[in-house]
């Protein structure tokens, strides 16, 4: 049972004879932060005070005289100017525990009526590798999509892979002129990666160069302005102060462009043989742009070539995939949507929905300066007309009731946009959502790069990962060696090296996950491994060690849960482990109430925390009695088999010993 859920159905009919709409002030009930008040706190009789015009505590106390709990909860009470308080009653609540253990779902019940989600993230351009930009959209995606199956809902993942942009043009034309062959027959998508970083790296160079002087002269303007700025007396203290700020960011956002271009010009003159590809290769930006319109346009070669590179470059992508542990039900890029995109700008046009500005075709949306633009000046279609062509697709091929689209936040108007713009062309029905996320950064506060500047490889930060998780376990296995019970290493070079993936790639997803999406947050090695803390690596050590206990035990785990209603809530550590416990389907319906899997890594951190709680106070192979052992070993199964299912909810791992 979601016991959240149905404590606040109660208390919408409790409060249905107060307010209209009930369900705003149900969904302040919570779980208690101080348990010594109670299990749950209800503060709404607060805000519906103010509405009513009569004190809080009145309206609390006829809130409870019409509140129906008595079957789930002791007597509710009121607290200060109106808090509710409520405990669930000691009976209930260890009977619910026995059926959560008895309960291969673990107490998660499905929905009255599923939903079809469809979920579009990770997308990664196919020509280029992987890198830590795609790091989040990929693993917040497939938490999602996994917790969403968990709660009952169909899901279908969607990687819509970027297969025929520019980017392609930029390693066509590299083919053509820059090409290793022996290279590209060693390693086809590492040669194809290296003549796409060449034609950009030559293409920046020119741009770097024409806009050089408009560059210096733009900076010296806005330094002028600053000394201008800075001798002024005709402003008071905080005008002057409000200007300066904003003339002393322009001169640092000039002095930043002009170091970049200056540092792309200098690589380049620095390097022989870039210096001898640029200088024979001037108008390389504009000739790559025209390998793309060949290809577009159906150009034999260019095409042949496409169809040579992709599947490759999809096999290289698919690699990094299958080691994360995921895998996709569609995987359709630009070029399958390509063929429907004139009949979705005819359609627009012919629907009134789309009109022609200064000869493009777009979508005015009310409220937005910016259209979406269907189609550009130069008969080009756009982005936002594949992702309506897209949208259509989901719609009418999938079934979708709900797309989400795990995509960073600096697309949301794009998004705001194009929600709108699917809704105007009769797409009302469907619940679009932007589920986006902020960036990962250094140390130094910039977003995560190698020293050179250049974006962190995802396979590279994998293989980091594993390689400082396989420190970790060769130093904890082997200083067994001086513990009497476990005088030796458990674990061979074999094991140590599966669990040392398993550690890594599950603490590089948790340190992810566990932060507020919208967040940005700095990368760390040494907080993403750490034994103790809000990490993977922890929860993973204390599933760990509950395997141990049964271990040195000889206890049988399935003929343990064969012992129906066998566990016994004695003590105030087990009780508090058995609400967390009952507490599960709570967590997974919070992460869907606005795709937050954070709302699941809080919960399974507070479990292990608990759990360490309950060893301490509470003996478990030592236990006094045979029943008092067997509950507690029952507790501590459920636990572990509640840590498990979490963790592989966010897509992680574990191992039975560590």
């Amino acid at each position: 049972m979601n016991i959240l859920a149905e404590l606040r159905r109660r208390f919408a009919a409790a409060l249905s004879t107060l307010t209209p709409d009930p369900r705003p002030f149900a969904d302040m009930v919570r779980p208690a932060q101080d348990t010594k008040f109670g299990d749950f706190q209800a503060n709404c009789a607060m805000p519906l005070a103010k509405q009513l015009g009569r004190p809080p505590r009145d309206i609390a106390q006829q809130i409870i005289a019409a509140l129906d709990v008595a079957d789930l909860c002791s007597a509710p009470d009121v607290a200060g100017p109106g808090f509710i308080n409520l405990k669930l009653r000691d009976d209930w609540l260890q009977s619910a525990v026995n059926q959560s253990a008895a309960d291969d779902r673990l107490g998660v019940q499905t929905p009255a009526a599923p939903r079809r989600y469809v979920i579009d993230f990770s997308s990664p351009n196919v020509a280029k590798p992987m890198h830590v930009g795609h790091l989040r959209s990929t693993v917040i995606g497939d938490a999602l999509c996994r917790i969403l199956r968990a709660l009952g809902h169909s899901v279908v993942s969607d990687n819509h892979i970027g297969d025929w942009g520019t980017q392609f043009g930029m390693i066509i034309y590299g083919y053509k002129h820059f090409a290793d062959r022996s290279a590209y027959e060693r390693n086809a998508v590492g040669e194809l990666a290296r003549l796409y970083r060449l034609v950009n790296t030559l293409s920046e160079y020119h741009d770097a160069r024409a806009a050089l002087a408009q560059l210096e002269a733009t900076l010296a303007a806005r330094q002028q302005l600053l000394t201008a700025g800075e001798a002024r007396t005709d402003l008071d203290a905080k005008e002057l102060k409000k200007l300066l700020k904003k003339l002393r960011a322009d001169v640092t956002a000039s002095e930043e462009e002009l170091a970049s271009a200056r540092k792309k010009i200098a690589a380049v003159d620095a390097d022989a043989d870039l210096k001898s590809s640029a200088d024979a290769h001037p108008h390389i930006a504009r000739l790559a742009r025209n390998e793309t319109a060949r290809l577009h346009a159906g150009d034999p070669e260019n095409l042949r070539l496409w169809q040579e590179f992709v599947p490759q470059c999809i096999a290289a992508l698919e690699s990094i995939y299958q080691r994360l542990d995921m895998s996709f039900d569609v995987t359709l890029g630009e070029s399958y949507y390509q063929p429907q995109l004139a009949g979705v700008a005819e359609n627009l046009k012919s629907a009134g929905i789309a009109t022609d500005s200064d000869g493009a075709l777009c979508v005015f949306v009310e409220g937005n300066n910016a259209p979406l633009i269907i189609r550009k000046t130069d008969g080009a279609f756009t982005y936002g007309t594949t992702d309506l062509a897209t949208i259509a697709y989901r719609e009418q091929e999938l079934h979708a009731d709900a797309i989400l689209y795990v995509v960073d936040a600096r697309q949301s108007e794009h998004f705001d946009l194009l929600f709108a713009a699917a809704r105007k062309w009769g797409y009302t029905q469907t619940e679009f959502k932007h589920v986006s996320f902020g960036t990962v950064m250094g140390e130094d506060g910039r977003p995560f790069k190698t020293r050179a500047g250049d974006n962190v490889g995802l396979e590279s930060l994998l293989d980091e990962a594993v390689a400082a998780a396989r420190r970790i376990v060769d130093d904890n296995d082997d200083a067994k060696r001086d513990d009497q019970d476990q005088p030796a290493p458990e674990l061979d070079d074999a094991a140590r090296q599966a669990v040392a993936e398993i550690v890594g790639i599950g603490g590089i997803k948790y340190a992810d996950l566990h932060h507020n999406r919208e967040s940005d947050y700095v990368f760390s090695w040494d907080k993403m491994l750490a034994k103790s803390g809000d990490t993977a690596t922890y929860m993973q050590y204390a599933y760990a060690r509950i395997g141990g206990i049964f271990r040195r035990g000889g206890v049988d785990r399935a003929a343990l849960r064969q012992q129906a209603d066998a566990i016994r809530l004695t003590a105030p550590a087990e009780r508090a482990l058995a609400l967390q416990l009952c507490r599960f389907p709570d967590a997974l319906a919070g992460v869907a109430e606005d795709y937050r899997p954070n709302q699941l890594t809080q919960y399974l951190f507070e479990t292990a925390n608990l759990l360490s709680t309950f060893y301490e106070q509470c003996p478990v192979l030592k236990a006094d009695d045979e029943a008092t052992r067997t509950s507690r070993l029952l507790l501590v199964d459920l636990t572990g088999r509640i840590i498990e299912r979490g963790l592989s909810l966010l897509g992680i791992r574990v191992a039975e010993k560590m």
